[in-house]
Formats: C-alpha cells, structure tokens, sequence
C-alpha cells in the first residue's frame, strides 16, 4: 500500500521533512560552548539563556493550558466521533509548539536539535489523517513535553528572577546605599530586625564601609553563582527538547 503526507503533514512539516526550516545534523549539537565562571555573568550566552527562562513561562502556561483542555475534551468524547479528531488535533498543535520551542531553544540556548520525522498517512482522506495523527509517537512525545515542562518553568522562572535581582542589587549597593539614610527612616539596607524574649530589640544595618563593601562582594559572587544556576537550570531545558522534541 503507498502512503502519502496528509494535508496537516504539509502545513506542519517543512520540505526537508525535519524541523525548523533548514538542513539541521542528524543528532542535536551545541552552536556555542558556554563561558567560564568568570564572564557569565556578563556574557550575551548567559543572558540569552535568562530571556529563555524568563520568556519561556508565559509559553509554557498557553502550551500547558491547551494541551491539557483538548486532551480533556477529547477524552472526554472518545467515544464519540468527534474525540478523536480533538485528540489528533492537539498532537498537531504540539508538533506546532515543538516547532517554536526547538527554535527558542537553538536561539537562546544554543542548542540545535533537529526535529523528528514528519508524519506518514498510509490511508487516503480526512480520516486517515486523523488516525495518522493519532499514531503519531513524535506528537504524543510533544503533548507530554508541554505537560511535564509546566511547572519546571514555573520554578526556573521564580527561582532565576529572585537570584537575578538579589545578586545585582547586593553588588551594586555602594551606588545607591545613600538613599536609604537620605529617604527613609533606616541608616541603610535593614538585614533583620526582631525583638527577643528579653524585649530586647535586635537591627542590623549595611552602613558602614567595610559593610559596604562585604555586601557589595558577596553580591558579586551570588551573580556569579546566579549564572551557574541558570545553565543548570535550562540544561534541563535541553535534555528534555532532546528526548521529547528532537528526532
């Protein structure tokens, strides 16, 4: 029996039947080596790779919330008729979705992994492109990566955006220590203050100039830690387009 590419095949695939619009090697490769610990920090990669983290949960809230919908709708209404095509459909929109995510993850993450084999319909019409879809290993391997990947970027999003921020505002704080004596009732940044069972109240302050500049160093190695934590973080990111998304 001949087979032959469905018209969903067509929209979704592109002529080298393999990914994202171009030639791409056979097994995924780095298109760039990382930095060494000491220019991370101030690296394009390393910042590259937050815009992937920090971009990547408002697409990982729509890829979630559809995928999740239709594969409840249309489990829902297997038994009907139009389940099915529900459920093709959303091995469809994941494919899709795989699409863009192997480019944001060669763009940002310097990582090009080729995409997986188009989808072959062995029977001719709509209904053999429904069923090809539904046995489509790659489309399903796309559902899953859209479900799995949900909360890891809600925790790397979290997680970067806090490390981020507190480490470059603990290193550039001798720029702006002055405005806490100046503004507020505080003689500069407030560590803790709490008051023991004797009701004896305990302050701290950033004040004083070896304060300063103690505070302002461990913040420099807290973002030079932060940049660290972010290549492991989206490693993960990687190995998972690798498993679920790549060929």
């Amino acid at each position: 029996m001949s087979s032959s590419r469905s018209t969903w095949d067509q929209e979704w695939d592109v002529h080298d039947g393999y990914g994202d619009g171009g030639p791409h090697p056979a097994r995924a490769r780095r298109t760039e080596q990382p930095p060494a610990f000491w220019r991370a920090p101030f690296s394009a990669h390393y910042y590259r790779e937050v815009g992937y983290v920090l971009t990547g949960l408002p697409v990982a809230i729509v890829g979630f919330a559809v995928s999740i919908i239709m594969f409840c709708f249309g489990f829902g209404t297997f038994v009907t008729v139009l389940g099915l095509p529900v459920l093709a459909g959303l091995t469809s929109f994941a494919r899709g979705l795989g699409r863009a995510e192997r480019a944001r993850v060669r763009g940002l993450l310097a990582l090009d992994v080729p995409g997986p084999a188009p989808v072959r319909q062995v029977r001719q019409g709509g209904w053999g492109a429904v069923t090809a879809r539904l046995a489509d290993a790659a489309g399903w391997k796309a559902v899953l990566y859209q479900v799995v990947m949900f909360p890891w970027a809600v925790f790397s999003f979290s997680v970067t955006l806090v490390f981020l921020l507190l480490g470059w505002l603990m290193a550039l704080y001798p720029v702006y220590h002055w405005v806490f004596a100046t503004y507020t009732p505080w003689r500069g940044a407030q560590l803790y203050d709490f008051t023991d069972s004797d009701h004896v109240r305990h302050v701290y302050y950033v004040e004083g100039a070896w304060q300063i500049a103690v505070f302002s160093l461990v913040g420099l190695l807290l973002v030079g830690l932060t940049a660290q934590l972010v290549r492991g973080l989206t490693n993960v990111n990687r190995a998972a387009a690798k498993g679920l998304l790549g060929r």
